[in-house]
């Protein structure tokens, strides 16, 4: 039968409060009583229960995942696969479990994120990019519990993000199309209602207006990070009797969906295509993606160190911005032949 504290405490003759304080490392407990205590411990093989250690310490080493928004990555888009892998693997070394959170009843006001996380008494919480994102991550973000963002802004007392580069990922790609001779560009946008859509936006405008290149209104269009977005979108600039030389999708799986979409036409080649994120099929896709490669090993390594240190109460800077690479390849590398 299993040991109680209770039957620990009374073998040793000292309260149960004092076998709690050593069970938890408490260091206002004597060395001899303490050793006394280890000493019965061990000779009963008794391993005190994870929920009690987590109801003295008022810590359950537990964080939080929310895939934010009605629109989100869920886990089917690889960019964010690897950056929550590395996160995964980085908060389990710092001693820390996850719990993922649904939303599967968004809309129907009952997601309401800070009440589970009370509910469950989540250390922190990691919040994943979405497009629509709920009012309730934002009531999360404004709250006492430690949050960490994933290419989304949060500005609250305990809360920080990570995000790319973008000005510069943006900067690298234009600068390289008019390098290599391209003036016409199109361009596939993100999911609309997403932060990370809306300043790559920003920065695209401001890079093809410092640059003096031609975008028609037809040469955007908008698709939401994934595979078929970008399908759909090749085979509409395809349509058009005026087209860009080379368009620039604002995430790798567009960019493979416009490949797609360009071979099946027997147009392969018919424009310079570029993405970003560099996830591991942009280097085997024929031809190769060329492609601003963001650190998604890094981002998760770098969530997890910063939602611990809020965990532990420790200052942390509120946004890390990590670099990015162009990395090119042979969908858009030689210079443009007109």
């Amino acid at each position: 039968m299993r040991m109680t504290i209770k039957q620990i405490a009374e073998l040793a003759g000292v309260s149960r409060a004092t076998v709690s304080k050593i069970i938890n490392n408490y260091d206002d407990v004597g060395e001899k009583t303490k050793k006394k205590v280890l000493d019965i411990m061990e000779e009963h093989n008794y391993r005190p229960s994870y929920s009690a250690q987590s109801l003295a310490k008022k810590k359950t080493n537990v964080i939080g995942v929310v895939y934010a928004g009605e629109v989100n990555a869920d886990f089917n888009h690889p960019f964010f696969v690897e950056v929550m892998n590395a996160f995964k693997k980085k908060i389990g070394f710092l001693g820390y479990d996850l719990l993922f959170f649904s939303n599967e009843k968004f809309h129907r006001g009952e997601e309401d994120y800070l009440e589970r996380c009370l509910h469950y008494n989540v250390d922190g919480c990691i919040i994943v990019s979405g497009a629509n994102v709920q009012p309730s991550v934002y009531e999360l973000d404004r709250s006492e519990v430690p949050c960490i963002g994933i290419d989304v802004e949060l500005t609250g007392p305990k809360s920080a993000y990570v995000t790319t580069d973008n000005e510069t990922a943006v900067d690298l790609v234009l600068e390289h199309l008019a390098g290599i001779g391209h003036q016409k560009i199109g361009y596939v946008t993100g999911v609309q209602g997403s932060d990370i859509t809306e300043v790559r936006n920003e920065y695209f405008r401001r890079a093809v207006k410092k640059r003096n290149l031609t975008v028609h209104e037809a040469w955007v269009v908008e698709g939401d990070f994934f595979e078929e977005s970008g399908y759909l979108a090749g085979q509409q600039l395809l349509t058009l009797n005026e087209q860009p030389t080379a368009v620039f999708a604002a995430s790798d799986m567009m960019a493979l969906g416009l490949q797609r979409a360009l071979r099946e036409a027997g147009e392969a080649g018919r424009f310079g295509v570029v993405g970003i994120d560099d996830i591991t099929a942009a280097r085997h896709v024929d031809p190769p993606l060329t492609t601003v490669r963001q650190q998604q090993k890094e981002f998760g390594n770098t969530a997890a160190d910063m939602l611990d240190a809020l965990i532990r109460g420790e200052e942390v800077k509120q946004k890390m911005v990590l670099p990015a690479e162009l990395i090119v390849r042979d969908s858009c590398r030689g210079r443009l032949l007109s």
